[in-house]
C-alpha cells in the first residue's frame, strides 16, 4: 500500500486546524482517476481553508489545494491512461472532494484536463484556477460581442492571480487594458509589464453616484464586488460587459437596471467551479496557445515546497502578495 504525505484541514469543535498527514489511497474520497501530483498552486480559496478564516470546504477532513497537475498512475476511465500528463482545477476538489496540495490525488474522470499542448505541468499551475477563471470571463465576454472598438476593459484587482493574468489574456485577444488599482505606486511598474495601457488609483478614482455616468470604459474584469462593482455599472460604455469574478471588498451589489436597460451592459457572472466540459476544455486549449501570458514568469511570486504552504496562506490572507506562488510537490 502507497503512503503519501498531504496536507488535510479538520474540523475541531468551532474552529478549522491543517495538519501535514501520511495518508493511503483509501483515505481520499472517491474517484477513477490516480494522479502523481508534481505541482499545485495557492488561490484565496486555499488561503481561507488552510489558515481557517472560512469554511470553504464542505466536508472535513480534506485534502487542501483546488488545483493540481500531474501524471495519471492508474485510471479506470478509458479517456485516461497511466502516463498522461493532466491538470485538475475547481470541480470541486479542495472543498467537496480531497485536493491537490498532496503527493497523490484521486478525482473523477470528469475533472481530468489532458495537458494541451504548449502548457508544461508547472505552467500549467503557474495558471492555476486564477488563469483558467481569467479565460473563462474574457470568452464569455467575446461570446456576448465584446470587441475593441467598445474601448478600454478595466481590470480591478489587477495585482492578484486573476488580474494579472486577464492583462495579458485581453491584450493578446487586441484590447486596450486599464488597470484599477489600490496600490498604485508599488504597483504600476509590474502592471505596465504585463501589459496594462493606463493604471488608475482606485482610491482617487471616482465612478459618481448617478444611475448613468458618462460611460469611460468599454467593459470590466472585477474581482472586488461592493461599491467598485456598482460603480463601474454606470460607467461601462453601451452594450458592454462585466465579467464578475470576485468580492474581495463585499459581495453586495447595490445598483440600479438603468445601466443595463439604457445601454445594455450585461454582467456575467463568472462560476469557475462547475463548468461544461467542452467548456472548460476550450479556455484550457486557448490558454495554451494565443491566450498563453507572455509575462508567466513575473506572475509567479514564487515556487515553494509543500511545507511552506500555511505561510505563504497567511501571507495572502494579509493581502500582501503580488503575484502566485506555485506548490511544488512531486515536479
Amino acid at each position: 500500500m502507497t503512503v503519501f504525505r498531504a496536507l488535510r484541514v479538520h474540523q475541531v469543535e468551532k474552529s478549522f486546524e491543517h495538519r501535514f498527514e501520511h495518508l493511503e489511497l483509501e483515505d481520499l474520497s472517491a474517484g477513477e482517476v490516480v494522479i502523481r501530483v508534481a505541482y499545485s498552486s495557492l488561490n484565496f480559496k486555499d488561503a481561507l481553508a488552510v489558515t481557517g478564516k472560512s469554511r470553504i470546504m464542505r466536508s472535513m477532513p480534506r485534502v487542501a489545494g483546488i488545483d493540481l497537475s500531474g501524471t495519471v498512475e492508474s485510471s479506470d476511465d478509458p479517456v485516461c491512461r497511466p502516463g498522461d500528463e493532466v491538470l485538475v482545477t475547481g470541480c470541486n476538489i479542495g472543498e467537496l472532494l480531497d485536493g491537490g496540495l498532496s503527493e497523490i490525488a484521486r478525482v473523477p474522470a470528469a475533472a481530468v484536463v489532458p495537458l494541451p499542448p504548449g502548457l508544461s505541468l508547472y505552467e500549467a499551475m503557474a495558471l492555476g484556477t486564477a488563469g483558467f477563471t481569467a479565460g473563462l470571463g474574457v470568452r464569455r465576454m467575446l461570446e456576448n460581442h465584446q470587441h475593441p472598438e467598445q474601448g478600454p476593459i478595466v481590470v480591478t484587482g489587477p495585482t492578484g492571480g486573476v488580474g494579472s493574468i486577464a492583462i495579458q489574456i485581453l491584450k493578446s485577444a487586441g484590447f486596450e487594458v486599464v488597470a484599477l488599482t489600490g496600490k498604485k505606486a508599488e504597483a504600476e511598474e509590474y502592471l505596465r509589464l504585463l501589459g496594462a495601457d493606463e493604471v488608475l488609483d482606485r482610491n482617487e478614482l471616482d465612478l459618481g453616484s448617478k444611475p448613468l455616468e458618462a460611460a469611460r470604459f468599454g467593459g470590466a474584469v472585477d474581482n472586488l464586488g461592493g461599491q467598485t462593482l456598482a460603480g463601474l455599472t454606470r460607467n461601462i460604455r453601451q452594450w458592454g460587459n462585466i465579467a464578475s469574478i470576485g468580492l474581495a471588498q463585499s459581495h453586495e451589489l447595490n445598483t440600479t437596471v438603468m445601466p443595463f436597460i439604457l445601454r445594455g451592459v450585461s454582467l456575467l457572472g463568472i462560476n469557475s467551479v462547475e463548468v461544461p466540459r467542452p467548456w472548460r476544455l476550450d479556455v484550457w486549449k486557448q490558454l495554451a496557445g494565443p491566450w498563453k501570458p507572455a509575462r508567466l514568469d513575473r506572475i509567479v511570486r514564487r515556487t515553494i515546497s509543500l511545507d511552506e504552504v500555511p505561510d505563504a496562506c497567511a501571507e495572502l490572507m494579509a493581502a500582501s502578495v503580488q503575484g502566485r506562488y506555485v506548490v511544488r510537490i512531486g515536479g
